[in-house]
């Protein structure tokens, strides 16, 4: 793809991978890494409770979204007070905010057996829509002329989430990321709940046996998942971003399910992923300036990243044969008297 857009490859690849860590202004863009790595290791950790659980939440960027304008919106409505519970209290009303967005979808699926996956991603146009409107309207800086968005809650002091260790980029989100990841690790292997989260996605007749409440199971994680989203959105309004604007929405939420699936829906591998794509972000800028690359194509570039991990796992439990007419197939999955199109999942493949 790099080629084909006039670009080397390879000088690609070493812009986007090596300078942002080894290059010359690397203390600049490790600085950055955490940044971008912070809101998407917190969403992907959400996103992989459900997903372990055959629960499918496509929404999280409209649940990130309402996050922030709920948080944003509970400190603005105390401005300018400098008192030390406007940031707590920011962040609990992220949460709630991306919890009630998840509840949505969750609750339509509880009580009429709606599909998730659509309601939660069409939640996230509604979500863009609300974004528009508060930043044009009811949250729009009173003092800015002409110009639509909140007041920049970064330089309010009360509601300012600033850097841990400066020059770091590790702010608050970035902290509790982190420890979002070993409390999830910790609650999958050793946690009831966990258990019925894995036994589910494993085998769901056998925790249909086990009595694992499918409707708790969904309300929680689609909540946990939308909470996580929410604190994402409420950490970076207060942060990186700064303020509630119509283009506040950076594509977290939709990204994050990219870095579930490259760790493995595991919390460390999550970890990991997150920093891996974080790279791409800081080192798609970076090689964007240098050689001139759309932003699109490292788009692009960290969904081939995606489907690469998907044919792995295809052709590992997957062997290709050419069939000639309709000669029978034998694999291991396919008794030597069935045909190819008799052949049970995970047998022949045509």
């Amino acid at each position: 793809m790099f080629a084909a857009l006039g670009t080397d490859p390879f000088e690609a690849i070493r812009t986007i991978f090596w300078d942002p860590i080894f290059g010359e202004f690397a203390w600049y863009f490790r600085g950055q890494l955490l940044i971008k790595a912070g809101p998407l290791i917190l969403i992907a950790v959400g996103l992989a409770m459900g997903f372990r659980a055959g629960i499918w939440n496509i929404g999280a960027e409209g649940q990130y979204i309402m996050g922030a304008i709920c948080g944003a919106a509970a400190g603005l409505a105390f401005y300018p007070s400098e008192s030390a519970l406007i940031f707590p209290m920011m962040i609990a009303f992220g949460a709630l905010g991306g919890f009630a967005w998840a509840m949505i979808p969750a609750l339509l699926r509880i009580r009429f057996g709606t599909n998730e996956i659509l309601v939660s991603l069409m939640l996230v146009y509604v979500a863009e829509n609300v974004l528009a409107s508060a930043a044009v309207s009811w949250l729009r800086n009173p003092d800015a002329v002409g110009f639509p968005g909140s007041r920049n809650l970064s330089r309010w002091d009360a509601a300012a989430n600033p850097e841990l260790i400066a020059g770091t980029g590790a702010h608050w989100g970035v902290l509790l990321a982190v420890l979002v990841v070993v409390a999830a690790q910790i609650f999958l292997t050793r946690h009831l709940m966990g258990f019925h989260i894995r036994l589910t996605g494993a085998a769901p007749l056998a925790a249909a046996f086990a009595g694992v409440r499918p409707a708790r199971l969904v309300v929680f994680c689609l909540g946990l998942a939308g909470a996580l989203a929410g604190l994402a959105g409420l950490f970076e309004v207060t942060g990186p971003a700064g303020q509630i604007s119509i283009d506040f929405a950076s594509g977290y939420g939709f990204t994050a399910i990219i870095v579930a699936f490259l760790g493995r829906l595991n919390p460390i591998g999550i970890l990991l992923a997150g920093m891996l794509m974080a790279l791409t972000y800081v080192g798609g800028d970076n090689v964007a300036t240098n050689l001139g690359l759309p932003i699109a194509a490292i788009s692009a570039f960290q969904g081939m990243l995606l489907f690469f991990l998907l044919a792995l796992d295809v052709l590992a439990n997957f062997r290709l044969r050419r069939s000639i007419g309709r000669r029978q197939a034998v694999t291991s999955g396919a008794s030597p008297s069935r045909s190819v199109e008799d052949a049970p999942l995970g047998g022949a493949a045509e």
